[in-house]
C-alpha cells in the first residue's frame, strides 16, 4: 500500500461537478492498494499518518499530529500510485489491485484511520472520476509505501 500525504490548508473532492467532501486545515491523503496488501499494511499506515508529526509548534518545528491540531483527512482512493514506466511510455497498472480486492480494503483503511485519530474521515468516491483541489501547506509532501518499513 503507498499513499501520498500532503499537509493542507483546505482540500476537496469534486465528483461530477458537485462538490462531494472537503476539508479545512489537515492531510489530504492519496491511497494506492496493491494485490499483495494486507490489514497488516493498513494498520500500519493508519498509525503511522495518524503520528505522523507534520504541523508546527509554538516554536515554528514541525513537531505536531493531525490528532495534536485536531485537523481533518481527506482519503481519495489513487490506483495510479502503483504504475510502472520502466517500459514503453504508457504506464502499467498491472500491481494495482482490482476493484474487487481493492475496494474491501480502501474502505477498512478509511474506517481504521477513523478510529485513529477518532473522527469522521473525508472520502472520495472509489474509481469515480475525481477533481482534487488542494491548497498544499509548507508545501509538506510525504510518501510512504507499507512494502518499504525499514
Amino acid at each position: 500500500m503507498r499513499v501520498v500525504i500532503q499537509r493542507v490548508a483546505q482540500a476537496s473532492v469534486t465528483i461530477a461537478n458537485e462538490k462531494h467532501s472537503q476539508i479545512s486545515k489537515g492531510l489530504l491523503v492519496l491511497v494506492g492498494i496493491e494485490q499483495a496488501d494486507t490489514d497488516e499494511d493498513i494498520e500500519w499506515l493508519c498509525g503511522k499518518i495518524a503520528r505522523l508529526r507534520l504541523f508546527d509548534d509554538e516554536n515554528g518545528v514541525m513537531n505536531l499530529s493531525v490528532q495534536d491540531i485536531q485537523g481533518e483527512i481527506l482519503v481519495v482512493s489513487q490506483f495510479t500510485l502503483h504504475a510502472k514506466t520502466k517500459k514503453g511510455n504508457r504506464p502499467s497498472y498491472i500491481q494495482a489491485a482490482p476493484p474487487e480486492m481493492a475496494i474491501p480494503l480502501y474502505n477498512r483503511f478509511v474506517q481504521n484511520i477513523g478510529k485513529e485519530i477518532s473522527m469522521k474521515i473525508a472520502t472520495g468516491e472509489f474509481g469515480a472520476m475525481m477533481q482534487i483541489s488542494l491548497v498544499n501547506d509548507g508545501p509538506v509532501t510525504i510518501i510512504i509505501d507499507s512494502k518499504n518499513r525499514e
